[in-house]
């Protein structure tokens, strides 16, 4: 059975590349995409800037003492998102198999695409394409599997490419820094450090049983990628329109501060579901029943954001507006849609390094114990008057 062809393609600095398009005068100059304020935190840079040790998520305040002559932009999310969306578009007429994994990050299954003239040759022809149709500079790794064609992505950078044949897997990756395998975060990256490992090498001949012991449930995954083995399918791409939940109640209620704490509880939900995805959202919407039935809706936008205090802040407005005080209310739903793919950061622009650090550290506690492990404040569950329904 032969091996699988898998590339990853990726935008290279795309936001900072993005903006180059609209303003030539940006080429070669060091840009940082993210707040004003000092409070703010980077959401993304170009080379020129990381050349002073700037990086996505520094806080502002660092970033500008690095690099005091950084051209700084605010970012708009809308311009990224269609741009993301011309190439997936350019992608997908060309490749077989897509999966898109990110806003500027696509895998393809392209095994078999070599009976011509080669599979290399092949995503030369489609990175040349991208190019060529949207200006905007992409880099992409060919291998066996997604985790050695995103570590050669990494490695071809910026505006390259980068082929690992099955026979060179491990030659490549040995000794590369265990900082490359993706999945291994600052946490993963400082304990495995105490233990004296710093390259893949060093990790990859660790015994199986020693790493599970260390690092968890994690740690065979981890081992595996060390080891240039990773068996996961290119999952094809299909945009999810809206994610949403709603509350039907057991007794109708117009007691406004438990709909505040049912509402925030979904939205909590909603939100924690949206940053596993790496997805953000841009339109929030209410749904009120009333004890006679009679159903309303109402919707407001908002910036892009996964942010469980802004979507919050939002759905309680609309709340206020669809609540009738002469009426018993049945249920209560909300809803998030235009959803877009976008690491947690992109939505950075105005959010302070502590908030950022608030909600990841949150975002971890539920990922290991569940979403109920933890909460806002204030939020309590009522379980005698709520009865669960399925989200939509």
């Amino acid at each position: 059975m032969s091996l699988k062809q898998i590339a990853h393609l990726d935008l290279d600095t795309f936001f900072v590349s993005a903006e180059r398009l609209e303003n030539t005068a940006l080429f070669g100059k060091p840009i940082i995409i993210g707040g004003f304020s000092d409070r703010g935190v980077v959401a993304s840079c170009s080379y020129e800037a990381r050349k002073f040790g700037v990086h996505s998520a520094m806080p502002g305040k660092l970033a500008r003492r690095l690099c005091p002559q950084a051209i700084w932009i605010r970012g708009d999310m809308d311009k990224y998102s269609k741009l993301s969306h011309t190439v997936t578009e350019i992608i997908e007429e060309e490749a077989p198999l897509v999966e898109k994994a990110s806003i500027d990050e696509h895998y393809l299954d392209v095994s078999g695409m070599d009976r011509f003239f080669g599979t290399y040759k092949w995503m030369q022809a489609l990175k040349h394409k991208v190019i060529r149709e949207t200006g905007l500079p992409i880099s992409f790794g060919l291998s066996v599997n997604k985790t050695v064609s995103k570590i050669a992505t990494g490695e071809s950078k910026p505006n390259g490419q980068l082929q690992v044949p099955s026979p060179e897997v491990k030659p490549f990756l040995y000794p590369l820094s265990i900082r490359k395998i993706p999945g291994i975060g600052d946490k993963s990256y400082h304990t495995l450090r105490d233990m004296g490992i710093v390259y893949i090498e060093t990790l990859a001949n660790m015994p199986l049983e020693l790493l599970g012991k260390v690092m968890g449930e994690n740690g065979k995954a981890i081992w595996e990628k060390a080891n240039g083995i990773d068996t996961r399918p290119i999952e094809p791409y299909h945009a999810q329109k809206s994610i949403g939940a709603e509350q039907t109640f057991e007794i109708d209620t117009t007691d406004m501060k438990f709909l505040h704490n049912v509402l925030s509880k979904m939205v909590q939900d909603i939100c924690f579901d949206m940053r596993k995805q790496n997805r953000l959202c841009a339109t929030v919407t209410v749904k009120l029943r009333y004890t006679d039935f009679q159903t309303h809706t109402m919707q407001a936008r908002v910036p892009y954001t996964s942010y469980d205090h802004v979507i919050l802040n939002k759905a309680k407005e609309l709340l206020q507006k669809l609540y009738d005080r002469r009426l018993l209310v049945r249920l209560v739903g909300v809803k998030v849609s235009n959803l877009v793919y976008g690491a947690q950061q992109i939505d950075l622009f105005e959010d302070s390094e502590e908030l950022v650090k608030l909600y990841q550290a949150l975002d971890s506690i539920k990922f290991w114990y569940g979403k109920d492990a933890v909460g806002r404040g204030g939020v309590e569950q009522n379980h005698r008057k709520i009865k669960p329904e399925k989200e939509t």
